[in-house]
């Protein structure tokens, strides 16, 4: 096991994941930073000059499940106390009834809910060694059932509403292995999904995101939180 706490954050080049990769860095935490697109990353690339090498930048596109197993044999050996599935897409401008474009759904599937799940299966060992035992994965209120009274958005509510599904049967299925499932709604965050419009900032959102995760327990495993620590409906 490592004498440090060990992140590790798909989706980690803007956003919430940036936020949450200098944050954590911030905190003395070892941060296992990947995005798609290490070179291009230049935020990232800051972030990881200025963190004393607690910072690491790894390259993966999380549809490439080879991708997923090769960065799980690098990193073979090395406990991980949080696996955070960050990395998301929109789903694109084509979501409304009648006009949904089937290969952004597709892909906003293989993205949004597929991805989580295998690379959940991928680092199950490294959860598993560490202290925290925690798989955190971004879900969305528009994605809640008992929420949606606008309806529209095909595309991200159902890829979201299925991840859901997908963080609730690793609770079960991990339950006995001492491993914490969770999902979260990290709020109306201005990004670059979000939009400039957006009440909450990414500083405040990945800060809430931090307190939820440093308070849970076993017996919140399967639950789905939003960045304030408030249980929302499925």
């Amino acid at each position: 096991m490592n004498d440090m706490d060990t992140i590790l954050i798909t989706g980690a080049n803007r956003g919430i994941g940036l936020e949450l990769a200098a944050q954590y860095a911030a905190d003395g935490w070892r941060v296992l930073a990947c995005c798609r697109h290490p070179e291009r990353a230049e935020p990232l690339q800051r972030l990881h000059a200025a963190t004393s090498g607690r910072l690491s930048i790894h390259g993966l596109e999380v549809t490439d499940n080879e991708a997923i197993q090769a960065l799980a044999r690098e990193l073979d050996g090395q406990a991980i106390d949080i696996l955070f599935n960050n990395a998301g897409v929109g789903g694109g401008e084509h979501q409304a009834l009648g006009k949904v474009d089937v290969e952004d759904w597709l892909r906003t599937f293989r993205v949004n809910t597929i991805a989580p799940l295998k690379v959940a299966e991928a680092f199950l060992p490294h959860v598993g060694r560490s202290r925290q035992r925690i798989i955190a994965t971004m879900g969305s209120v528009m994605g809640s059932l008992a929420e949606n009274t606008s309806g529209g958005h095909y595309i991200y509510r159902s890829a979201k509403a299925a991840v859901h599904m997908v963080g609730r049967c690793l609770a079960v299925d991990l339950r006995a292995q001492g491993i914490i499932s969770v999902l979260f709604h990290p709020g109306w965050v201005k990004t670059d999904m979000g939009g400039a419009n957006a009440p909450v900032a990414p500083a405040d959102s990945a800060a809430g995101l931090r307190r939820v995760l440093a308070g849970l327990r076993l017996e919140d495993s399967g639950r789905f939180f939003d960045y304030q620590g408030n249980e929302r409906p499925w």
